[in-house]
């Protein structure tokens, strides 16, 4: 038995099945339940049995092209997502962080890989959980902009890693548009895409 915080009590812990994307963890423990006025008690709930899956994190970024005037999207083949339509899904530029990588030292290389591009401003925009009921998982949102002067390569993907990523541009008069047209699918280009036309929305 180790506790993780006070708060939470681990039981016991165990690795049900190790991927090339996930481990997939499995615990019993206990957590402090909420009194009547809804803060943390001093009562602990019944032991339960509950699943992660731990991927690690990850890394979006919301392009914009200044000089075009263009939102940069990607598209590509996700597999997960073939049962609820094509498999294929425009996103945010996105990939996993490296073991002791930064964040923004990821970005910058998820963008050079899939469009092609170093990048002349990065602003970090949230850290949230995207599904925090069965993963770990975290992205870490960015903003970028880029221009053609700062283009270094052909995107695309990495070959190694049997990505094929066709790049995707929206003018950014056109936002609205996108947003409800519901071509959208993705939670963190949903994010993204929302937060960039608030941004638009303010100035």
């Amino acid at each position: 038995m180790r506790d993780h915080q006070p708060n939470v009590e681990i039981l016991s812990e165990q690795v049900l099945l190790t991927t090339a994307i996930f481990t997939i963890r499995e615990a019993r423990l206990r957590y402090r339940t909420y009194d009547a006025d809804r803060s943390l008690s001093d009562d602990w709930s019944r032991p339960v049995t509950l699943v992660n899956a731990d991927r690690g994190d990850s890394v979006a970024a919301v392009v914009v092209d200044t000089a075009r005037g263009e939102i940069v999207l990607v598209e590509q083949f996700r597999f997960p997502t073939l049962g609820h339509g094509s498999g294929w899904l425009v996103e945010l530029v996105a990939g996993m962080v490296d073991a002791d990588e930064a964040p923004e030292t990821a970005v910058r290389r998820e963008i050079r890989e899939e469009i092609g591009y170093d990048v002349r401003v990065l602003e970090r925009i949230s850290t949230f959980h995207l599904s925090p009921g069965g993963s770990s998982e975290r992205v870490t949102l960015f903003y970028a902009e880029i221009d053609d002067s700062l283009r270094v390569g052909a995107g695309g993907g990495r070959a190694d890693e049997a990505e094929n990523i066709a790049r995707r541009v929206v003018p950014l008069g056109d936002l609205s548009a996108l947003l409800d047209s519901g071509t959208i699918q993705d939670a963190k280009t949903l994010a993204g895409l929302l937060w960039l036309h608030r941004k638009r929305s303010r100035s």
